[in-house]
């Protein structure tokens, strides 16, 4: 067996829902809402289903679909796509990313990475043949820093892989960071894989900056998003890729002998969605930080300490006031003596780990919100 994913860990998602489902507990772990999202984009998703084209659509994904990536993004992002050469869509970002370090990197190519760090990164870099070079951010602001990024590129750099907005952070990279690491990248011809599914659930007026609209990468990025994240529909697995012609013909050559294809009456529904006006997303992002508001103004409330959150279903609890040395056990514990399901932040690095930060999801109802919050009130008197 292939020692990359023979030696690999349970998911530590898999491990605190599992704990969550045996003792009961509130799940504020795995990052999905309690929303079965927007009713129009599932009746329309259905009506393609009955009514549709139900056969292999186009490898590259339906034109329509394709043309309102392009337009969405033209409109949002101010980025000039062209839908037949620069937009392809996969089975989901996570799909969309392995194929991209397949058909990036050859063996003993170098990868710049981030942690935190989504967990599927490292897998996928090693599985391609890639070697991991991973620069470590700290709380609270996990910004970058000159020194980090020079010990980090070399001359077998081939590929920085960069999540922005940062999930488990819950933070997002200023300008002057992605200017930065613009800069580095374009010294040492690096391609840059922008992980940018969070790209619309940011709060208080703050603005996405892809990093694909800085001088000198837009014919050295790769751009993937979700529908997913931007409709809170999870399980649908529609992704997109954007990117420059030349990176693109090779991208959908990976793309063909992954999945090749993504359910058709699943683009017919996320074109339609794509074409929402304004109104729609400034409604999800209001509302997902009103749930961010609730979660982290209760926990305040209880003494506890919350890092603020920027981006993202997600916040961070600090438990070094609570004397916690050891992030994962405290949230067994959490899970099993107060029926709380939250992810130990540590999880998220394959080296040097903070260990006293805990994620909580509050992509969720008023009532599961309050609910967790009554159960984790008791934490509170107990560290009193």
């Amino acid at each position: 067996m292939n020692p990359v994913f023979a030696d690999l860990q349970t998911s530590v998602f898999e491990t605190m829902s599992r704990l969550a489902r045996e003792h009961g507990a509130i799940n504020l772990g795995q990052g999905f809402p309690d929303d079965p999202g927007p009713a129009d984009i599932r009746a329309r998703g259905a009506e393609a289903l009955v009514e549709g084209f139900n056969q292999y659509p186009p490898m590259m994904g339906l034109p329509a679909l394709r043309e309102a990536v392009a337009a969405h993004y033209a409109r949002h992002q101010g980025l000039d796509l062209d839908p037949a050469t620069e937009v392809m869509v996969t089975s989901g970002a996570t799909e969309a990313l392995a194929g991209a370090l397949l058909a990036l990197i050859e063996p003993g190519d170098e990868v710049v990475l981030f942690a935190p760090l989504y967990d599927a990164y490292l897998p996928l870099v090693r599985r391609a043949g890639g070697v991991p070079r991973i620069v470590t951010l700290r709380p609270p602001a996990f910004g970058l820093d000159a020194a980090s990024l020079a010990v980090a590129f070399g001359p077998r750099t081939r590929v920085v892989l960069l999540n922005n907005p940062l999930n488990p952070s819950a933070t997002m990279f200023s300008r002057a960071d992605l200017e930065m690491l613009a800069g580095f990248c374009r010294r040492h011809d690096a391609v840059a894989i922008c992980d940018e599914v969070w790209e619309h659930v940011v709060f208080d007026g703050r603005a996405h900056i892809p990093l694909i609209t800085l001088p000198g990468m837009r014919e050295r990025t790769v751009k993937i998003g979700s529908a997913g994240k931007i409709f809170s529909l999870t399980g649908w697995k529609v992704g997109f890729v954007m990117a420059a012609p030349p990176l693109m013909r090779v991208l959908a050559k990976a793309h063909q002998y992954l999945t090749f294809t993504t359910p058709p009456n699943l683009q017919e529904a996320v074109a339609y969605g794509l074409s929402k006006d304004d109104a729609y997303f400034a409604g999800m992002r209001r509302d997902f930080a009103r749930s961010r508001d609730r979660l982290a103004d209760g926990l305040q409330g209880l003494g506890l300490t919350v890092l603020p959150s920027a981006a993202t279903y997600f916040l961070n609890l600090d438990v070094a006031p609570l004397g916690v040395a050891d992030d994962a056990a405290f949230c067994e514990t959490l899970v099993r003596r107060h029926g709380v399901a939250a992810i130990p932040v540590s999880a998220f690095y394959a080296e040097d780990p903070v260990r006293n930060l805990v994620r909580l999801c509050f992509a969720k109802s008023d009532a599961t919100i309050d609910a967790a919050l009554d159960r984790l009130s008791h934490l509170a008197r107990r560290a009193a």
